[in-house]
């Protein structure tokens, strides 16, 4: 098998839906089996969470699956495969909010917890949603 590395993820995996409606609402997707090739080409398994607030479009489930599942034979860390997810989803949907929790499984009996949220001034936002904590506990993923 030929070694793909994280330039191979293909973002045209993901496909969007017209938004029915015009108002204001929380997706929240869940990813409980994520796998992917770690750096060393063993694989890793996380879990994923996505919360999502719909401006005109919304996901696709079956292509975030199919997207999700091409991980599974590309090598990449974690912390590069949050962001290029992150990316690849700020582009394809133009979201009010995105946020991606990965919560990795230990190994060598550490484990890690990543997040990136489009709200955070640092990535562009304004911080006008003050509930992280509140909704990372709804998801139980409070580490």
């Amino acid at each position: 098998m030929e070694k793909k590395l994280y330039q191979a993820i293909d973002k045209a995996l993901l496909k969007s839906l017209p938004n029915p409606s015009k108002e204001k609402y929380e997706m929240k997707i869940k990813v409980p089996e994520f796998t992917f090739l770690g750096v060393h080409e063993q694989p890793d398994f996380a879990k994923l969470y996505v919360t999502f607030y719909p401006n005109g479009r919304i996901i696709e489930l079956k292509s975030l699956k199919q997207y999700v599942y091409q991980l599974r034979d590309i090598i990449v860390s974690y912390e590069r495969l949050i962001n290029i997810m992150y990316d690849h989803m700020k582009e394809v949907y133009h979201p009010e909010r995105l946020r991606i929790t990965l919560i990795c499984n230990p190994r060598g009996g550490i484990s890690s917890k990543l997040v990136i949220d489009s709200d955070w001034k640092d990535r562009g936002g304004e911080d006008k949603y003050k509930d992280y904590p509140e909704r990372e506990e709804e998801w139980g993923v409070l580490m």
